[in-house]
C-alpha cells in the first residue's frame, strides 16, 4: 500500500538525473528482504512497501535524496542488497527507498585497509583487494551479494569472525561517511569509537555512504566436512579447533543431524544424519588440521583445495543463515533462533540445550571469538508450532544463561541486548529530528 503517492510527483521532480524506480510490483519487491524466515514477522511485515525506490551514484545524490525528504517529511529507507533476516530494510511507514547498488566505487585500498562506497559487494572488494594480498576481516554467508554497507548497519559478524570478534568490537569498522535528515542535510565522518553511534543501527540514524574497513592477510582457504560419532564430538572437536592458535582457521559450523540432510549439494558426499563440522582452514595448515580430526575421530567426507574451493559452490554458503536457508527449502514450518553461549571449554550448557530440546531445536554452532576467547554462536533450527512455543523456548535458554539475540522483531534494541544505545539514539536525535530514516525500528525514539 502506498503511503506517499501525492508527494511522489513532486519527489520525482525535486530528483530529476536521479535513477528511480515507480514500477509498484518493482519497489514492493525491493522493500522486501529474508523476513520470511520468521513466522512472527511475516503477518507484521507483509503488505509493508515503499513508494519509490531511488538509485543515487555518489553523495552529492544522497544529499539531494535526503533535502527532498526533509522537505517533504516523507520517510526513507536504505537498502543494500536486501540480504538481512529481520525486515531492516522494510519500509513500514512507506515513503522513499533509497538502494545502494549504483554506489560502487573502491575508493582506494592498501595493506590492511580499504575505502569503499556503501554499495560495493563484500565479494567485489575481496577481489580486488585479494590482487595485493588481503581480504576482509569478515563476510556474511550472502558475500557474493551483500554490500559492505549494509553488512555493516545490518549485521554482526559472520565468517572470519571465529579470529577477529565481531563488526562491533573496536577496530573492525575505522571510519563512516553519513548524510543527515536535518533541515539542512549535511555530510559527518565519523571516526574510532564514534563509529558505534551508526553500527548496526539498521540505518535509523544516518545515510551510510562510503566506510573505512579493516582488512586481513588473505590465505588460500581449504575446506573440508568432517563427520563425527555424535554432535557432542563435533562440537567440542569444534571448540578445541577455535582454541587451537596454532592452526589458521577461517569459519567452524556445526551441524547436528538431520541439518547437513537438507544441504542437497553435498549429498552425495555426507553420510544421511551425520553429525559434522564445515570448516575453513588455511592450506599450509593442513597437516596439524589432520591431526586434531584424528584426535577426534573424525571422517573427513568432503576436501577441497584453495584452487578448488575457488570454483563453484563454497561450503561458506552452507553456514550462518546460509543453513537457515537450506532447511527452510525442505521444511518450510521451520524457523530459527539465534544464541550465544557463555565461555565454557566443557560446553556443559551447549549439552544440557541439545538433550533437553533434543529434535525441536536442532543444533547449528558457529564459533566465533568474544571478548579474547573462542565461544559458540548457536544459529538453532526450530521446528515451530506457535509464537506461544517459541517464547517458552526463548524464555527457556535465557533462564539457563543463554543470550538470545531474538530474530523475531524487527525493533533495534529487543533483536539484540534489549537495552537502549544512549550513544544511537542521541546520534539520532541529532541527525534525524523529523524521525524520518526507517521509522518504528529503533524503540527508543518510538
Amino acid at each position: 500500500m502506498q503511503v506517499y503517492s501525492e508527494s511522489i510527483a513532486n519527489i520525482l521532480e525535486e530528483l530529476s538525473g536521479i535513477e528511480a524506480i515507480t514500477n509498484p510490483a518493482q519497489v514492493a519487491k525491493l522493500s522486501e528482504d529474508y523476513y520470511h524466515f520468521s513466522p512472527v514477522l511475516v503477518p507484521l511485515l507483509t503488505g509493508k512497501v515503499g513508494d519509490l525506490v531511488v538509485r543515487p551514484c555518489n553523495e552529492e545524490e544522497v544529499l539531494r535524496i535526503a533535502k527532498a525528504c526533509v522537505k517533504f517529511k516523507i520517510p526513507l529507507t536504505v537498502r543494500g542488497s536486501g540480504t538481512g533476516n529481520y525486515g531492516q530494510c522494510t519500509p513500514l511507514r512507506g515513503g522513499i527507498i533509497l538502494e545502494t547498488s549504483r554506489m560502487q566505487a573502491i575508493k582506494w585500498i592498501k595493506a590492511g585497509l580499504a575505502s569503499v562506497q556503501a554499495g560495493v559487494k563484500l565479494a567485489t572488494l575481496d577481489k580486488k583487494a585479494q590482487e595485493i594480498g588481503w581480504e576482509s576481516r569478515m563476510v556474511p554467508s550472502t558475500v557474493r551479494s551483500a554490500t559492505v554497507g549494509g553488512f555493516i548497519a545490518g549485521g554482526s559478524g559472520g565468517i572470519g569472525s571465529v579470529l577477529y570478534g565481531q563488526l562491533r568490537d573496536r577496530g573492525n569498522l575505522r571510519a563512516v561517511r553519513v548524510v543527515t535528515l536535518e533541515d539542512q542535510p549535511r555530510i559527518i565522518e565519523l571516526r574510532g569509537d564514534d563509529v558505534q553511534k551508526v553500527n548496526h543501527a539498521y540505518g535509523t540514524n544516518g545515510i551510510i555512504t562510503e566506510l573505512e574497513v579493516p582488512l586481513a592477510p588473505a590465505y588460500g582457504w581449504a575446506e573440508y566436512v568432517v563427520c563425527f560419532a555424535d554432535f557432542m564430538t563435533a562440537a567440542k572437536f569444534g571448540q578445541a579447533l577455535g582454541n587451537s592458535d596454532g592452526i589458521i582457521k577461517k569459519m567452524i559450523s556445526v551441524h547436528a543431524a538431520p541439518i547437513p540432510n537438507y544441504f542437497t549439494a553435498l549429498q552425495s558426499y555426507i553420510p544421511k544424519d551425520s553429525d559434522c563440522a564445515l570448516v575453513l582452514v588455511a592450506e599450509s595448515d593442513r597437516e596439524p588440521f589432520m591431526s586434531l580430526v584424528k584426535e577426534f575421530r573424525g571422517e573427513i567426507c568432503y576436501e577441497k583445495n584453495a584452487q578448488e574451493a575457488s570454483k563453484g559452490i563454497s561450503l561458506v554458503e552452507f553456514s550462518w543463515n546460509h543453513t537457515t536457508l537450506h532447511a527452510r527449502a525442505a521444511d518450510s514450518s521451520l524457523t530459527y533462533l539465534q544464541s550465544l553461549f557463555p565461555n565454557d571449554p566443557k560446553l556443559n550448557l551447549l549439552q544440557q540445550m541439545h538433550e533437553y530440546f533434543g529434535d525441536e531445536v536442532i543444533m547449528h554452532l558457529e564459533f566465533v571469538r568474544a571478548n579474547g576467547v573462542v565461544v559458540p554462536v548457536a544459529i538453532q533450527v526450530v521446528r515451530y508450532t506457535d509464537s506461544d512455543r517459541l517464547n517458552k523456548i526463548i524464555e527457556y535458554h535465557e533462564s539457563q544463561g543463554v543470550i538470545i539475540f531474538n530474530p523475531h522483531t524487527y525493533i533495534l534494541e529487543d533483536g539484540g541486548m534489549k537495552t537502549i544505545d544512549h550513544n544511537q539514539l542521541d546520534f539520532k536525535r541529532m541527525v534525524d529530528p523529523y524521525g524520518l530514516m526507517n521509522p518504528d525500528k529503533m524503540k527508543g525514539f518510538i
